[in-house]
């Protein structure tokens, strides 16, 4: 029988795990770096092949202590007999999926025209967690861009904007951080950013205020030096058919 890397890797792995939670391998992984593992910190550079169908598995063991907790019963409810593994699969793979999946591949092209105008997208959904309670933060995002010596596509923004929201958030934090991602991949010479979100923190709990909404904003390069830059993004926002009745 060969023994294939992968076969070696799992091994590793299964090894590792009949000791201690694939949860503390990776936490004390990122430690031994130094590095952060906050709610909205990407860690997928310190998991290995294979450890997060691990962590997923262990996910949905600390699932089924919880809903035993609240005093559900998992045998014999037939509604809630496999919701440990649904919870721990949403988790992992669908709404927190920025925090253990790599960016997506994103390939940037030269600015041959020199274009310097600038130009928007959106409204782009974006779908976060609130890191308070973890429920829903649900929105639109607009991005302008003032192009710089390369440019990506159109698409790329959308599939960054979920890769980064796609975890436990804040709303300003959020967007400070895809305004991050964004100016390292294009390096425009301007570029802002505008989301508006319900927060389910605040209207499914707490005040109860289901219509009521989050807006920010972040401006950078141009946008913040040009007053009447950050005025025509602003604008082309409101002008849109769901634009901001606020601007």
């Amino acid at each position: 029988m060969t023994i294939t890397p992968s076969d070696n890797i799992k091994n590793d792995i299964d090894e590792k795990i009949s000791d201690e939670l694939i949860s503390d391998v990776i936490r004390n992984r990122i430690k031994l770096q130094k590095k952060r593992f906050h709610a909205n910190d990407n860690i997928s550079d310190f998991i290995n092949p294979g450890e997060l169908d691990h962590l997923q598995k262990e996910v949905a063991s600390k699932v089924r202590d919880l809903l035993k907790s609240l005093v559900i019963d998992i045998e014999n409810d037939h509604n809630s007999q496999e919701t440990a593994e649904r919870v721990a699969k949403m988790y992992l793979r669908e709404v927190f999926k920025g925090r253990y999946q790599k960016r997506p591949n994103v390939t940037d092209f030269p600015n041959a025209k020199n274009l310097d105008e600038i130009y928007t997208l959106g409204p782009i959904s974006v779908r976060s967690a609130c890191s308070h309670h973890m429920v829903p933060i649900i929105g639109d995002c607009w991005i302008g861009i003032k192009p710089g010596d390369k440019v990506i596509g159109i698409s790329k923004f959308a599939r960054v904007a979920d890769w980064v929201f796609s975890r436990p958030h804040i709303q300003e934090e959020a967007v400070m951080i895809l305004a991050d991602e964004i100016e390292r991949l294009c390096e425009p010479k301007g570029l802002a950013i505008l989301v508006k979100a319900k927060h389910y923190c605040m209207c499914w709990r707490g005040v109860k205020e289901p219509n009521t909404s989050m807006i920010n904003s972040i401006v950078r390069g141009d946008f913040r030096h040009d007053p009447s830059l950050k005025q025509e993004f602003f604008e082309l926002v409101k002008n849109q058919p769901s634009g901001l009745s606020c601007y």
